[in-house]
């Protein structure tokens, strides 16, 4: 029997969320090796969701995809007019 867990992110930054779903979007299109599923998708919110056989890679995956949020957010913050 294989276990299967997964979890699911919804941010709704307002003005900033496409913003952010670029920036954090590129940068899971460029680590095929990664050992979860993460899917990142934007229609008014960003939705995230990861997927992993495995919860040790499903927490550092999670925890990986939150810092980098949250460096987006605040690299937005920092430009702001």
């Amino acid at each position: 029997m294989t276990l299967s867990f997964n979890a699911k992110i919804e941010i709704d930054a307002k003005e900033k969320t496409k913003a952010i779903f670029h920036s954090i979007n590129t940068d899971n299109k460029f680590y095929p090796e990664n050992p979860t599923e993460t899917k990142i998708s934007f229609d008014k919110k960003l939705i995230i969701t990861i997927k992993s056989n495995q919860i040790p890679q499903l927490r550092a995956n999670l925890n990986s995809t939150l810092r980098l949020l949250q460096a987006s957010f605040d690299s937005i913050e920092s430009v702001r007019l």
